[in-house]
């Protein structure tokens, strides 16, 4: 006979030892303890007889403990056990919430850390730990939807008018759940759906000064500078050395030959992951040995203002530049790189290959191999000190400057 919903609400134990059973049919049935009411199902598999627990009354009704009575008993008719499967569905569920997004993308980050420069590895994980785990970090990776991606996170990048960063982060997530198939920690990429669901990055570049005169009113702006020395500095050898923002801010002493006038940067920082030399020119390595005194005892040759543990903000040159007067859309710290790259070539006739290399961009000799980081050092030695001369020239507002002529 079935049980009814009044009987199960109101049954009691009666004392009796193990328990008393009250059935419903198809193996199921209530057993009543002291200690409360449970749902427990017979049934056989391979020859043997076992039991399977079906909940707790009442937060599992008997509508609820018949609907999982019936699913057990499909499983059986596949000849699949019900207690092997709901053990399997329990580990499934607990490597589930173990293997989070955020601790899914913890992991991607530390194996994939060699991949990338220092400063690209700190832009990543700042990007996750900012927009992206706040509102996904806690979700299994293998239940995050496209659609969680791009609402709960991209789109939230999106709105504030950072659609670069929107892409960035999505490109990102993509990479994190493309570790995750990899692995097994995902059936599939779930951002391959969200193709064309963010507005398109408006076509930018770096702003510039690429104009000589104009150079010049920005190196005596420079000069006119007042703010910590250690800002002052790096503000006036950005120019001279035009490395990338951030392989200038995480500069160590221990990079810097002081006595042969040489930065050597590890492939660790670099953008190519190639080692990077940088030759420093008379007025380079004045400003380095300016500073010396004032961070020398430290790691970084730009500390943080803040704390010298970590190294200058990726905002301060960007934050002087604005105070001199000079907006993003006019000059940025990137921009150094650009006002080099086009004077030393249209302006001062050096020659490209040389130039090339001091931008740490991928040159390649004759027989299509890229140079190593000492190739044609002499040569570039020379150029970066007539580079240095020239701005001094720009600075000081001489009328009539003398150029090389590059070979041919």
């Amino acid at each position: 006979m079935a049980l009814a919903d009044t009987f199960v609400r109101q049954v009691k134990h009666s004392g009796k030892t193990g328990g008393d059973k009250h059935t419903d049919g198809g193996g199921m049935y209530l057993l009543v303890k002291p200690g409360g009411k449970y749902w427990r199902m017979d049934y056989a598999h391979a020859g043997k007889r076992k039991t399977l627990a079906l909940g707790i009354y009442p937060e599992v009704t008997l509508a609820k403990a018949r609907q999982r009575r019936e699913k057990a008993r499909e499983l059986l008719a596949d000849n699949i056990d019900p207690g092997v499967a709901k053990r399997e569905e329990k580990q499934a569920q607990a490597d589930a919430a173990a293997n989070t997004f955020e601790a899914v993308a913890r992991v991607w980050l530390k194996k994939t850390e060699a991949k990338r420069a220092e400063v690209t590895q700190s832009r990543v994980t700042t990007l996750l730990e900012k927009d992206v785990f706040p509102f996904l970090g806690n979700l299994p990776i293998s239940t995050i939807k496209p659609r969680d991606v791009l609402e709960k996170a991209v789109r939230k990048i999106e709105a504030r008018g950072s659609i670069d960063t929107a892409h960035r982060a999505k490109q990102i997530c993509g990479q994190i759940f493309r570790y995750a198939v990899a692995v097994g920690m995902a059936e599939r990429d779930v951002t391959a759906d969200l193709r064309g669901a963010l507005a398109t990055i408006p076509e930018s570049h770096f702003a510039a000064i690429t104009e000589p005169k104009q150079a010049g009113e920005l190196m005596r702006a420079i000069f006119e500078y007042t703010g910590h020395p250690c800002t002052v500095a790096a503000l006036k050898l950005t120019p001279l050395v035009f490395v990338r923002p951030g392989e200038l801010r995480t500069a160590e002493w221990s990079e810097i030959d002081l006595e042969n006038a040489e930065w050597r940067i590890p492939g660790s920082k670099m953008k190519m992951k190639v080692d990077h030399l940088v030759p420093l020119s008379r007025q380079a390595l004045q400003l380095l040995l300016s500073v010396q005194p004032i961070t020398g005892h430290g790691r970084y040759v730009f500390p943080s203002l803040r704390t010298g543990e970590r190294p200058m903000s990726e905002n301060t040159i960007n934050a002087a530049l604005r105070g001199m007067g000079y907006s993003k859309e006019v000059h940025t710290a990137h921009g150094f790189r650009a006002m080099a790259r086009t004077i030393m070539d249209e302006v001062m006739g050096e020659r490209v290959d040389l130039i090339e290399h001091q931008l740490a961009h991928a040159v390649k000799d004759p027989n299509g191999r890229a140079y190593n980081r000492t190739a044609h050092l002499p040569a570039r030695r020379e150029m970066m000190q007539r580079w240095a001369n020239y701005l001094d020239k720009l600075r000081i507002g001489a009328d009539v400057i003398t150029l090389r002529t590059a070979k041919p």
